[in-house]
């Protein structure tokens, strides 16, 4: 599992470049209880509305309000809701709009109207000319937007089709930026892959990979061997097919095919997630994140971003509850007293498709010894079970003078902690049976120890999992501090 913290941090300091098709979106919202009279149709009762930047416009909100810098060049009309999206974006203080006017078509505008009570959606009215631009415009995107590369840590396409991302100016941008070395990502719309080539990363959801390589997509396996027909296509490294409430499947040149489960959230709106996916894909690709750890940010963000009304946008700290949901739990909801019941934690745990760590030991009194392992245990899963010694088992194995904290005390330190997701008490004085219980994917320790000296090693291995070894740090020691504190050798 990665540092969340950490990349968080490395985030804050990447630029996208996001090019696509900007929009305004407006959702009205009321109730409906009659007919109209008029005619056949049903009469909603407004009750309020919301306008939000939309399309790839909603890209670029996701890359500032998940911490990241953006730089967004697209197309708008010379009309009110051109003059509308402008004023919006110039209050983003993240996003640098780079914006062509067309004064011969009129800017995207949808407008949805929604049952309050139901939460479904009526009635969509658009305005559009969904058409490629003039080649004037298409030379005027061209010039305004290939001197932001050298600006940016990764470019980001957005096409909904509404004629920003015609053949040329995609060709143009993909040569420029990797003349650049810049890596590029795009969220197609074009069922024909190859008017891409040469991006890093496709990122199509099933319905559009399914046109795209004219395949069922229908499983793991089919999407998985159809993907790698069109990467030869497009010459890409990588392709990520979303799957709305199926997760996600990452297929990756010379590599496995990674699928991760959607994660469980009640769906209030699938609007923009896609736009959600791109940002969270492209700011963790851009801080240097390997492609498991994109995958994983990407589908977290999509799974906040769907349980939200409207063109939503994610925060990095709304991220980071659903990456480290126990983070945010009272020491009292992460503990597990001896002999408890870890059932319900495990089978929810496994069902979501997660990766389950354990590691153990007395705890008594914390130091940064302790930290630098429960750190790197929580950075090679998804969740972190704590084995902690119970007091008369550490009685048993330190002297009658320990522990110095009593069981209760020491639980709720280590529950504390963001790395921890559980904490299990045991009376034994190993957790073999706890071991056998949980049957973690992997299994935690100082280097101090040896592989086959690990309690339940045997267990681990045989299910499939590994046994990772963290160097421990010099000169800290539960024991050196006890002899310290009651006058002891220093």
């Amino acid at each position: 599992m990665f540092d969340f913290e950490a990349l968080s941090q490395a985030i804050a300091s990447q630029t996208v470049l996001c090019v696509g098709d900007l929009m305004l979106d407006e959702f009205v919202y009321g109730e409906v209880s009659r007919i109209s009279p008029e005619a056949p149709a049903p009469v909603i009762a407004v009750q309020r509305s919301e306008t939000n930047v939309g399309g790839a416009g909603n890209v670029a909100r996701n890359i500032a309000s998940l911490g990241g810098r953006c730089i967004f060049a697209g197309l708008v009309g010379d009309d009110e809701a051109g003059a509308r999206l402008k004023a919006e974006l110039a209050r983003e203080d993240r996003i640098e709009a780079v914006l062509v006017c067309d004064r011969t078509r009129p800017t995207t505008r949808k407008v949805r109207f929604v049952s309050e009570h139901f939460s479904t959606h009526m009635l969509r009215a658009d305005w559009e000319q969904a058409q490629p631009a003039a080649a004037d415009t298409e030379q005027n995107l061209i010039d305004a937007i290939l001197p932001q590369l050298a600006r940016a840590d990764i470019v980001l396409l957005s096409d909904y089709a509404k004629g920003v991302l015609t053949a040329r100016v995609i060709r143009n941008i993909i040569d420029a930026a990797k003349k650049l070395g810049k890596r590029v990502i795009v969220d197609p719309k074009s069922a024909n892959f190859a008017i891409y080539r040469g991006a890093t990363l496709l990122t199509p959801n099933r319905r559009e990979f399914a046109e795209a390589t004219r395949s069922r997509a229908d499983s793991d396996a089919s999407i998985a061997a159809a993907a790698r027909d069109a990467m030869v296509l497009a010459d890409c490294e990588a392709m990520l097919v979303t799957q709305s409430e199926h997760g996600m499947t990452l297929v990756v040149r010379n590599g496995e095919a990674i699928h991760v489960p959607a994660l469980p959230v009640r769906v209030r709106d699938v609007s923009g997630a896609g736009d959600t996916v791109a940002a969270a894909l492209a700011l963790t690709l851009a801080a240097k994140a390997d492609w498991e750890t994109a995958l994983r940010m990407a589908n977290a963000a999509a799974a906040v971003a769907v349980g939200k009304k409207g063109t939503a946008t994610v925060t990095a700290a709304e991220l980071r509850r659903k990456i480290l949901p126990h983070a945010a739990l009272v020491a009292e909801e992460k503990i597990v007293a001896a002999g408890g019941d870890l059932g319900a934690h495990l089978l929810d745990w496994r069902r979501q498709g997660l990766r389950i760590g354990f590691t153990n030991g007395c705890f008594d009194i914390l130091h940064p010894g302790h930290v630098k392992v429960l750190t790197a245990a929580r950075r090679a899963c998804d969740r972190l079970i704590v084995g902690l010694n119970s007091d008369a088992s550490v009685r048993r194995l330190k002297g009658e003078g320990r522990p110095v904290q009593d069981e209760r005390a020491r639980a709720e330190v280590l529950a504390a902690l963001e790395a921890v997701d559980l904490v299990a008490m045991f009376e034994e004085d190993t957790p073999i049976d706890l071991i056998t219980k949980v049957r973690p994917s992997v299994l935690v320790k100082g280097g101090d120890y040896t592989r086959e000296q690990v309690v339940g090693f045997e267990i681990v291995e045989a299910c499939g999992g590994e046994v990772v070894l963290v160097d421990i740090l010099p000169g800290h020691s539960t024991t050196s501090l006890v002899d310290r504190a009651r006058g002891g050798k220093p």
